[in-house]
């Protein structure tokens, strides 16, 4: 098969178009031919970073990572002991790294059914934000209807996903963006107020709001702030540091107002915890998709051999929502 391999770290010009091995499900695997695959900050880490290694990501038979973390397509062949899935279903995907191939092994819990009214390849934009924001957003900060949140990044594929979810289920969103332009953007999507954090200071203009959960991925500078917003018992999830890991907090701060840090990194996490998580995912927001509350927002689609280039796009932060690669 072909699929597009990290050389080795650095900068897009890495990730190369190769020949591989095509993968064989093992037991309580689905081969899946891929139709599309999602683009993720952690693709790029995958491709750049020394702290991403090959055991975090897939690894093709000629040597080197195969980075993407979902896809969408069609199951071609069942391992010893699935149960749900056959030959021809038409499925979506989390996966722990491998997407940008054209085929893929992959635990059968992680798998999913198109929700009713999206396309095969509009599905790759699914997994991997929603099953994000679920878990750190719904699961760990138990984020509830009537409540106030705040999503940092409002216009990335995470940041949308958050705003659509949290509208859905009666939650009041703010939220931040890099310009006028998708902060408005941001509030015709459903957010409340979203601030343009390069002109303004977000601080300031929440400051009277009484933030209840902060879904965050910068760090940074931005910790005092996000901790200063937050009310009495209020829930702050890091996934994420963009303006640097370290940063100063005010422990009285903490103590006082009963403030809960927390933050996770969903890749790392093993087979099982991945399927429980499918299975919320399926209960409790393919429902919102099926009805339209929540959509998949795509903004380019290019073709697998244009990964480069996709990758370019992302770390530009030009984009609103998702990029995807066709695989032919």
């Amino acid at each position: 098969m072909k699929a597009i391999l990290i050389t080795k770290k650095g900068g897009p010009e890495v990730l190369e178009l190769r020949e591989t091995a095509t993968p064989v499900p093992a037991t309580g695997e689905v081969l899946i031919k891929i139709k599309a695959a999602g683009l993720n900050r952690s693709d790029i880490y995958s491709r750049s970073s020394n702290s991403y290694g090959k055991k975090e990501s897939g690894e093709g038979a000629s040597g080197g990572e195969i980075p993407g973390l979902e896809v969408s397509g069609h199951v071609t062949a069942c391992g010893p002991g699935v149960r749900r899935w056959k030959e021809g279903d038409a499925v979506c995907a989390l996966v722990t790294g491998g997407g940008y191939a054209q085929y893929i092994a992959v635990p059968e819990g992680q798998c999913l059914p198109l929700p009713e009214g999206i396309s095969l390849e509009e599905a790759a934009a699914l997994p991997e934000t929603i099953f994000t924001v679920w878990l750190n957003v719904f699961q760990t900060a138990r984020l509830r209807a009537g409540e106030r949140f705040l999503v940092h990044g409002g216009s990335s594929g995470i940041g949308v996903t958050a705003i659509q979810l949290a509208t859905a289920l009666g939650v009041t969103v703010f939220t931040t963006a890099g310009t006028d332009e998708k902060c408005r953007w941001c509030e015709s999507l459903g957010a409340k107020k979203a601030v343009n954090y390069k002109t303004e200071d977000f601080e300031i203009e929440l400051k009277d709001v009484g933030i209840d959960v902060i879904l965050d991925m910068t760090g940074g500078d931005f910790t005092p702030k996000n901790l200063r917003l937050l009310r009495e018992d209020g829930r702050i999830v890091f996934i994420n540091a963009m303006r640097g890991n370290e940063s100063s907090v005010n422990i009285a701060e903490i103590m006082r107002k009963r403030l809960v840090l927390t933050g996770s990194m969903l890749k790392p996490r093993d087979t099982a915890f991945k399927a429980a998580l499918a299975a919320e995912v399926e209960k409790n927001v393919w429902p919102l998709i099926a009805r339209g509350a929540v959509k998949p927002i795509i903004y380019k689609i290019l073709p697998l051999e244009e990964a480069a280039e996709a990758q370019r796009l992302m770390e530009s932060s030009g984009h609103i929502g998702k990029i995807l690669l066709r695989v032919s």
